[in-house]
């Protein structure tokens, strides 16, 4: 079956899972279930961008060396992040206020006495400060239904005073043989774009890993290794009996002995259990199906150009793993890729099945790992 049409099946058995409150700590990297507001603007007073003293800027005005303009009392000294005065609108820099003339520590500035104090340089009123609701503004949406929660965004968000958002996160059941290698990195994956991974031992015949496919409890299954011709491979005949089998053999390289289906009203993918093979079936249908189930919205990919030639097959999806580097991408190696060689990768290549390859100097679109 060709990659596309593969991707377009398992999308079809793939819904949305159901949406799940998460902590704003705990969010990067899940996809939001509906749009994120702000409801009231931050910060509720101005605040200080700066250290400074707290002044109003009309009192002031025109303020110079040549002609000093008298203030009764030192302003009050503010740092950054905290509350201006009600009464204050501007910073002023520290050094425009003398050390003598500032009171004593443990007198605030605002309520001490004192001589009255000269100031020579003015300020324009907001300088040095947010205004309230320019942080945060009311009604900004900070996330889109059906996009990533970055890093960032969640920053903002807890800036926004909300502990709390809507998102989906999907839990893949992995099946692997026993010792694995391999479930580590897919779930570091998983995890990474907003999923929940959760290893089991794979059994090694049909009606018991028929069973543990059927298992409660995941929104997919995937089961690595087992996907071949040998005797000992039952991976596909165990999918077959404990539900359907829609596809066994992609038209991927490396990667030709993946396949999918459903059980129990879930999507199971079947991944080969050489490295190299896993990583190119999952980046070419674990990932969509990961997106799938979230319920994200179209993703952007990073366009980088080709330090060196890649040569590929007419009418197979080869994926090719690269190396970023100051240049663009150097180009590692696809089927049968030597692990020493294939843990440089950083990013892959999805080469289409219509194309031969590319020349060195094209600008490619990467997915980064």
């Amino acid at each position: 079956m060709p990659v596309a049409e593969a991707v377009a099946a398992l999308a079809a058995l793939a819904r949305p899972v159901a949406a799940v409150e998460t902590g704003t700590a705990e969010a990067g990297g899940t996809v939001a279930a509906r749009d994120i507001v702000v409801g009231t603007g931050r910060p509720e007073a101005r605040t200080a961008l700066r250290d400074g003293w707290a002044v109003s800027a009309a009192a002031i005005v025109g303020a110079s060396p040549y002609a000093p303009v008298r203030l009764a009392r030192a302003p009050a000294w503010v740092e950054a992040g905290a509350p201006l005065p009600a009464d204050a609108d501007a910073l002023l820099p520290p050094e425009a206020v003398p050390p003598e003339a500032v009171p004593p520590e443990a007198v605030p500035p605002e309520a001490a006495g004192g001589e009255p104090l000269e100031i020579e340089v003015e300020v324009a009123a907001g300088e040095g400060t947010r205004a309230p609701g320019a942080e945060m503004p009311s009604g900004a949406r900070l996330v889109m239904a059906g996009e990533r929660v970055t890093a960032l965004q969640a920053l903002a968000l807890a800036a926004a005073g909300l502990a709390q958002l809507t998102v989906r996160r999907p839990r893949l059941r992995l099946l692997a043989a026993v010792p694995d290698t391999l479930t580590p990195l897919l779930g570091a994956w998983i995890a990474a774009r907003g999923g929940v991974a959760e290893p089991a031992a794979r059994p090694a015949e049909v009606d018991p890993l028929a069973d543990a496919i059927l298992a409660p409890g995941a929104d997919a299954v995937v089961v690595i290794g087992g996907t071949g011709l040998g005797r000992r491979d039952i991976t596909a005949s165990a999918l077959a009996r404990a539900g359907r089998l829609h596809a066994h053999g992609i038209a991927l390289r490396p990667g030709e002995s993946a396949g999918f289906g459903e059980a129990a009203g879930r999507p199971v993918l079947l991944l080969p259990g050489r490295p190299d093979a896993t990583l190119a079936a999952w980046l070419a249908l674990g990932r969509p199906l990961l997106a799938a189930l979230a319920g994200a919205g179209p993703e952007t990919t990073p366009t980088l150009p080709l330090t060196r030639k890649v040569a590929s097959v007419i009418g197979l999806t080869e994926a090719v793993f690269l190396h970023r580097t100051a240049s663009g991408v150097e180009p590692l190696g696809g089927a049968e890729i030597p692990l020493h060689r294939l843990a440089r990768a950083d990013a892959a290549l999805l080469v289409p099945p219509a194309h031969e390859g590319y020349p060195a100097g094209t600008a490619v679109e990467v997915l980064p790992l």
